[in-house]
């Protein structure tokens, strides 16, 4: 299988620089080849949805831009990221990079609701108390979980529900006031209803973050995604096959996008 070539891809919004772009990246667990040569660009404050079948490659290219792939044993990461024009090495990645996360399955700590939050600004060097227990209160107000959970702040997040507990770590990541949020597949360990609020919450957080959302559900990706990018398998390995914006859905330009999109295959 062919990638469509740069020349050919559909256009980039030309009008926003992209805050995150991925060139040439390659993702390889010993001798097995993850992804293999992905090129996007996502513009500033939009969210860029990335879908594909299983195995694809999807979830390591989040984890090379977290940084996340340094710590799993015999992975290597080629290529370049940049963010905001600037190349990231692999120990600029991450929050100290400006590059939060929020994972599939809901991870908060098993401390309270404040210091779920508070913990990791203190890492980051925040230890003055008045300017802590603002940023906790505006990261759950963020989240739209601050009425939910204002008069139990000292009570153990492992208490909440599922979908309070993924807002939650919605905040925690946006706590740190990242230039960058990327998103593996965060509602598919959730039912419906929280599901519909986890989506209303990145509705909002478009235009005042970047995101790069994997997603397993193409109904999600067209409702939220300003833009696609297609992963596919070939020869098992993992690669874009087409990138660009929300156009692709309508309009796909690679014989695999239109056979994924139609329900031919996937």
């Amino acid at each position: 299988m062919t990638p469509i070539s740069k020349p050919e891809q559909c256009a980039r919004d030309q009008n926003r620089p992209p805050a995150l772009a991925v060139r040439n990246l390659s993702v390889t667990y010993g001798d097995t080849i993850a992804m293999a040569g992905a090129d996007i660009d996502v513009p500033a404050g939009s969210l860029m949805a990335v879908v594909g079948p299983s195995g694809c490659g999807k979830s390591s290219l989040l984890a090379a831009i977290s940084g996340l792939s340094g710590q799993i044993p015999g992975a290597q990461v080629r290529g370049e990221i940049l963010l905001n024009g600037q190349a990231l090495t692999s120990q600029d990645r991450g929050c100290q990079a400006g590059i939060g996360m929020v994972f599939q399955q809901p991870n908060p700590f098993p401390l309270s609701i404040f210091e779920n939050i508070a913990f990791p600004l203190r890492e980051h060097g925040l230890r003055r108390v008045e300017a802590l227990r603002m940023r906790v209160h505006d990261a759950l107000r963020q989240v739209g979980l601050w009425q939910e959970v204002c008069d139990r702040l000292d009570q153990s997040a492992l208490q909440l529900s599922g979908g309070q507990q993924q807002r939650l770590c919605f905040a925690r990541a946006l706590a740190l006031q990242p230039a960058v949020l990327l998103l593996d597949e965060p509602c598919s360990a959730l039912d419906p209803v929280a599901t519909e609020h986890i989506e209303q919450l990145i509705h909002t957080l478009k235009g005042r973050y970047t995101l790069l959302m994997v997603t397993h559900n193409l109904a999600q990706a067209r409702r939220l995604g300003d833009g696609v990018t297609v992963c596919w398998l070939d020869q098992a390995c993992g690669c874009v096959v087409e990138t660009g914006t929300r156009s692709i859905f309508e309009a796909p330009a690679h014989p695999v996008s239109q056979r994924y999109f139609s329900g031919a295959v996937g």
